[in-house]
């Protein structure tokens, strides 16, 4: 009942409806609050087609639940959902002590307009867990400085070892509110034993000029290291993206060969700003080395080739492995395909669309 309330409330729906709701069975509300079709020929509120990018709503990062706070109004009934489940659901019974939820602002509600950059929003794409111990947040269109700067000072600081003095945390942020800059869903780690990883060229050249948390400083990433050797109030900087998971890699994944990078559109322009556009870059990793993609970008495809990486579509693949004539356990440097023609119009990839809640040691 509470929830039927608190989605009434967000929707605006009148005392009538509530109450048609609240006759529902659980199979039919869950059904309502996602299509907003109550039946066939009445709909009470918009659907929530985005709720299928999972990775938004809520992330796991080691043994704490980061639970996101939307930019847009189009996402609030996905949040509320995605809180009622974490909170509730015996499935998330271990993390439930461990939710992390992002306050606003003190007085936030007195800010002009132009101070939209203190709001706090955040969603689960624009926070990448590289490793156990390492993880990246970034500024985006839909994630705000000062939300990022509350991750930094908060829990998340200790789960990745503040309080042991450990491990490094680090930070990547840019003021770049575009669309073509949704989400950080662009450095992918591909395999830590190889060092790949793929971002896109265009979001490479904007991370040039970034910013320390509330935006004081241009022209860095930063990295956080609590630990004895270093002062954590004295993070380390990086000029470019690239240099920061270099060293994740070199220092964090200890790979010891040369890191590559593979990047979106095989660095060609207008190819490469046009797929990452298409999602290029938001490859979702089933292995080491084994990557889900779209199938549309073919200069992707090509920079993936010209990296020794084996190229097959899902289909296919799938009937090899039916037919015994693949065995998904041996494979390796392999990019997966699949269709894309309405996936990639709501500007989302496989990396979206999952959302881990264990993760092996690698």
């Amino acid at each position: 009942m509470k929830l039927v309330a608190s989605v009434c409330a967000i929707e605006a729906c009148s005392y009538e409806t509530q109450q048609q709701l609240q006759q529902l069975d659980s199979v039919q509300l869950a059904k309502t609050f996602i299509s907003g079709s109550l039946t066939e020929d009445q709909m009470l509120f918009a659907p929530i087609p985005n709720f299928i990018f999972t990775r938004d709503i809520g992330i796991v990062i080691n043994n704490h639940v980061l639970l996101n706070k939307p930019a847009k109004k189009a996402r609030t009934r996905e949040a509320l959902l995605a809180k009622y489940i974490f909170f509730n659901h015996p499935l998330f019974a271990e993390y439930q002590d461990r939710i992390i939820e992002l306050a606003d602002t003190h007085h936030h509600f007195l800010l002009p307009r132009e101070g939209d950059d203190r709001k706090v929003t955040l969603e689960g794409g624009d926070v990448m867990v590289v490793s156990k111990d390492h993880l990246l947040i970034g500024v985006s269109e839909r994630t705000s400085t000062e939300a990022a700067y509350q991750c930094h000072q908060g829990p998340l600081r200790q789960e990745c070892g503040q309080e042991d003095h450990d491990h490094p945390y680090s930070e990547e942020e840019g003021l770049y509110a575009h669309r073509y800059h949704l989400h950080t869903d662009t450095p992918q780690r591909l395999d830590p034993a190889g060092d790949f990883f793929q971002k896109g060229h265009e979001t490479r050249r904007r991370r040039r000029g970034t910013a320390d948390p509330r935006g004081q400083q241009e022209g860095r990433q930063t990295q956080d290291h609590p630990v004895p050797e270093k002062d954590p109030g004295n993070p380390e900087y990086f000029d470019n993206l690239e240099d920061l998971l270099s060293d994740i890699s070199k220092n964090d994944l200890e790979c010891t060969e040369k890191v590559k990078f593979i990047y979106s559109g095989n660095n060609e322009f207008p190819f490469d700003a046009r797929e990452q556009w298409t999602d290029s870059c938001n490859l979702l990793a089933l292995k080491e080395g084994v990557v889900l993609s779209y199938d549309r970008n073919d200069k992707t495809v090509e920079a993936f080739k010209e990296n020794g990486f084996a190229v097959v579509h899902a289909e296919d693949l799938i009937r090899e492995m039916e037919e015994g004539r693949v065995d998904p356990g041996t494979l390796e440097y392999t990019l997966v395909l699949m269709p894309s023609a309405e996936l990639s119009r709501a500007r989302g990839g496989f990396h979206c669309m999952s959302m881990p809640l264990h993760r092996d040691e690698l």
